[in-house]
């Protein structure tokens, strides 16, 4: 399974990234995840628990995050729970409309026979869902940041 969410945003690379790179901040600006706690902290690593909801479905799962700020990369990889062997790649792109944010999602299915039903359930429902929605909030709090606006 692969699958692929990206959103232009106006905001400097490196406050867009730190962003993404601060899991602590998620649950304060992202209203669809519950809460992450640390399971292990450190600079540039960190294991983390993770919990959303998906139309009030709540969902977690354990992840190893790695920031790499020479390559502008925020990488996750899933250590339990469904998506267990994930990988998940942020990537910051500048370009002439903005910095390109994607968010890269690759998973081979442990039972392959169910592959084509979870990638259904597992990719389009949860993951697309949750990861655009991801994009657009955090757009929505970069591009607001400082600024008086009504919601």
């Amino acid at each position: 399974m692969h699958k692929t969410n990206s959103i232009i945003m106006h905001a400097p690379r490196a406050e867009i990234f730190e962003t993404a790179a601060n899991l602590e901040l998620w649950p304060k600006i992202l209203p669809h995840y519950r809460y992450i706690k640390y399971l292990e902290r450190g600079t540039n690593r960190n294991v983390v628990l993770m919990a959303a909801t998906r139309s009030c479905i709540p969902i977690s799962w354990v992840s190893e995050q790695i920031i790499d700020r020479e390559k502008f990369e925020v990488r996750f990889y899933h250590l339990k729970a469904f998506t267990k062997g994930m990988f998940v790649v942020w990537s910051f792109k500048e370009t002439p409309a903005g910095v390109l944010v994607e968010i890269a999602h690759d998973l081979n299915f442990r039972v392959t026979v169910l592959a084509p039903l979870a990638e259904s359930i597992i990719g389009d429902f949860f993951i697309h869902h949750i990861a655009n929605r991801t994009l657009q909030r955090m757009k929505a709090y970069l591009e607001t940041k400082g600024k008086n606006c009504a919601a």
